[in-house]
C-alpha cells in the first residue's frame, strides 16, 4: 500500500461533528500516514467571540498534535480574518506557535478573490505573519487567491525565503510556480488538480520536481472526483496522489536547491516535520529530506 500524508486539513469540530479521531482512522485504513492539521485564530464563524475564544482552534489543533504521533499542527490567521488582527491577538497566536507540536505558521496569505478583509488590510498582516514565522524559525503554510503578484511581493519583501514553506491548494500557473520554487517554496496540490476544468493545475503538478510537490485535501472542502460536490475529508487524498501521479512528465522543473540558502532557514527539526508530514508518496521519502525522516515526529 502506498504512504501517502495529508499536507492541509481542517478537522474542527464546526467541520466534523464525529470529532477528529474517526476522520483520521478512516484516512489511516487507506494509506495515509501524517496529517498536517490546521488551527486558525479568528475564524470568521467566531466573529462575535473574545479573542481567547477565536483562539480556541488553535489550541484543538495543536492539542490534537499533542496527543496523536502521526499529526503536526500549523497554525495562523487566514486572510479572510485579516480586519480581526489585533496586537494582543498576535501576541498569543505566537506564543501558541512557538508550541513544540507547531511545524509551520499558516495558513496566512491573501485572497482577492472575496476580499472579505480590505486588501492592504490583508498585505498588512500578511507581512506581520511572515515575520512571526521568520522570528520563530518555521516555515510558512501560503493561502493565495486572486493574488499571484502581491502574494509574491510581500513574500520577497519579508525574505520568506529564509524560512521557505509551502503553497498551499496550489491553483497558479506555471510562472508562479517558478518564482515560488525559487523562493523556497513547495507546491501542495488539492483535489482541484481532479477537476475538469483545471488543466493548467495539471500540467504544473506534472511538470514540478517530485521532490517540491504535496498533496492535501484541505478538508472539508474542495473533495476531488470522484468525490466532489460532498464534504471532503482525508482519506479522500488518495484521489488527488492518483491523479496527479497519472499525469504525463514534463520537463522537470527547477533543482530543489535553488535559491534555497539563508542565515536565518527554518529550524532543520520545524522543517523536517513539515516536509515529513507532508510527503506525497512513499517515493518522495527519499529525496531531499528522506536522510532526517528517522528522526522525524512520526517514527
Amino acid at each position: 500500500m502506498i504512504r501517502l500524508a495529508d499536507a492541509h486539513c481542517h478537522l474542527d469540530g464546526s467541520h466534523f461533528q464525529e470529532g477528529p479521531d474517526a476522520v483520521l482512522q478512516r484516512a489511516r485504513e487507506v494509506g495515509v500516514v501524517g496529517f498536517v492539521v490546521v488551527g486558525l485564530a479568528a475564524d470568521g464563524e467566531r466573529s462575535g467571540e473574545s479573542d481567547d475564544e477565536r483562539l480556541e482552534p488553535v489550541r484543538v489543533a495543536i492539542d490534537l498534535a499533542r496527543r496523536t504521533p502521526d499529526v503536526t499542527a500549523c497554525v495562523g490567521l487566514h486572510p479572510h480574518d485579516a480586519s480581526r488582527w489585533s496586537a494582543d491577538l498576535h501576541a498569543s497566536l505566537s506564543a501558541l506557535a512557538a508550541s513544540a507540536e507547531v511545524a509551520a505558521v499558516g495558513e496566512i496569505g491573501l485572497d482577492y478573490h472575496y476580499d472579505r478583509s480590505p486588501r492592504e488590510t490583508q498585505r498588512d498582516v500578511f507581512a506581520r505573519l511572515v515575520g512571526l514565522a521568520r522570528e520563530l524559525r518555521k516555515p510558512i503554510v501560503v493561502h493565495t487567491r486572486s493574488a499571484p503578484e502581491d502574494t509574491l511581493a510581500v513574500l520577497e519583501a519579508e525574505e520568506a525565503r529564509d524560512v521557505g514553506g509551502i503553497i498551499h491548494c496550489f491553483s497558479e500557473d506555471r510562472a508562479f510556480a517558478e518564482r515560488a520554487l525559487a523562493l523556497g517554496f513547495d507546491l501542495s496540490f488539492s483535489g482541484i488538480v481532479t477537476f475538469k476544468n483545471a488543466r493548467a493545475v495539471r500540467d504544473v503538478a506534472a511538470w514540478a520536481p517530485l521532490d517540491r510537490i504535496l498533496v492535501e485535501t484541505d478538508s472539508p472542502f474542495l473533495a476531488p472526483v470522484p468525490h466532489r460536490g460532498r464534504k471532503c475529508e482525508p482519506a479522500h487524498v488518495v484521489h488527488t496522489a492518483r491523479c496527479r501521479n497519472a499525469a504525463p512528465k514534463r520537463r522537470a522543473g527547477p533543482d530543489r536547491g535553488a535559491d534555497r540558502s539563508g542565515a536565518r532557514r527554518a529550524s532543520p527539526s520545524n522543517e523536517s516535520r513539515l516536509r515529513a508530514a507532508a510527503l506525497a508518496a512513499g517515493e518522495a521519502m527519499l529525496h531531499a529530506t528522506g536522510k532526517r525522516l528517522e528522526k522525524s515526529w512520526w517514527r
